[in-house]
């Protein structure tokens, strides 16, 4: 009995070396490719320069950001992005997918992989189709004349308004497939007597809906909320290939600025560091705020 303590230690220290022996390759590539770079950028952040000739600057790149009118601008732009696009896309798949949980609905294998399959399309490829189908002379176009919805083509692509109207479409009709698998799988595990027994008390559909399941995909809606936002925050493929950040700037994105920093205007790749970093804060501010509004403490 006396050995049998130090005999269990040293399974239990074996057991847990045999598991990071697991873990350790996938631990040493994330340090290197995820954490490595993170902290090499940051410290990027604090130096200003010309290519490779860099030197330090202190916290000058950080100030510089609230006097850099592209800059603001291009937040400006990607704050429109996400205060419109990100509750239309929450919402749309929301109501999608309890459509497609109706277990009365036939076909619903073909409605769900139809709604889906825009999010595994290629970016670019998508990018250069809505180019093409909302362009002055496009499908669009073509279908609204034909309909008699409008009286001349609609500048999709050259004019600030509906240049952004043209992204929103495209991000929506994207990642709203994508949001909707979430919810899908957390309305088919809501138990089913749960809705049998509000309908027994009279409670119609919408109220259903309200007082069940929304309450009970909240934890749902707040992770697709924040997924969202980020994205958004990154926004840059549908910008570059759609519109070019135009007309003028009217569609930039901070993405797009970081690009233009880096490879379009003279290399500045510290500053370009620290507008990376303005979205991190940026995407922890909003997170913390989404967690309060939801009023989860976890």
């Amino acid at each position: 009995m006396k050995t049998a303590a130090p005999k269990m230690t040293t399974t239990r220290l074996k057991a847990g070396m045999t598991g990071w022996l697991f873990i350790s390759i996938a631990v040493i590539m994330i340090a290197a490719f995820y954490f490595y770079p993170m902290i090499q950028a940051l410290i990027l952040s604090f130096k200003t320069g010309t290519g490779s000739n860099l030197t330090f600057n202190g916290i000058d790149n950080y100030k510089r950001l609230f006097t850099d009118s592209m800059f603001i601008t291009a937040v400006k732009n990607t704050f429109i992005y996400l205060i419109f696009q990100v509750p239309l896309m929450v919402i749309l798949a929301l109501f999608i997918s309890v459509l497609l949980n109706d277990k009365n609905l036939k076909f619903k294998g073909f409605f769900r992989t139809a709604i889906f399959l825009p999010c595994i399309t290629s970016l670019v490829a998508y990018s250069v189709v809505f180019k093409y189908l909302f362009s002055a002379d496009g499908l669009v176009n073509s279908l609204l004349l034909n309909l008699h919805v409008i009286g001349t083509p609609i500048q999709w692509i050259t004019d600030p308004f509906w240049a952004k109207v043209t992204i929103i479409i495209a991000i929506t009709w994207r990642w709203t497939g994508y949001n909707m698998i979430f919810y899908l799988s957390g309305l088919q595990n809501i138990d089913s007597s749960i809705y049998e027994a509000a309908r027994i008390d009279g409670a119609s559909p919408i109220r259903q809906f309200f007082s069940i399941t929304v309450p009970l995909l909240k934890p749902i809606i707040l992770f697709t909320s924040i997924t969202s936002t980020i994205g958004t925050l990154q926004l840059f493929d549908e910008i570059m290939n759609i519109t070019k950040g135009g007309p003028g700037n009217a569609t930039s994105s901070i993405s797009q600025y970081i690009y233009n920093l880096s490879f379009k205007y003279s290399s500045d790749f510290g500053y370009a560091a620290t507008v990376s970093y303005s979205i991190v804060i940026m995407i922890i501010i909003l997170s913390i705020i989404q967690f309060k509004v939801a009023g989860e403490k976890k």
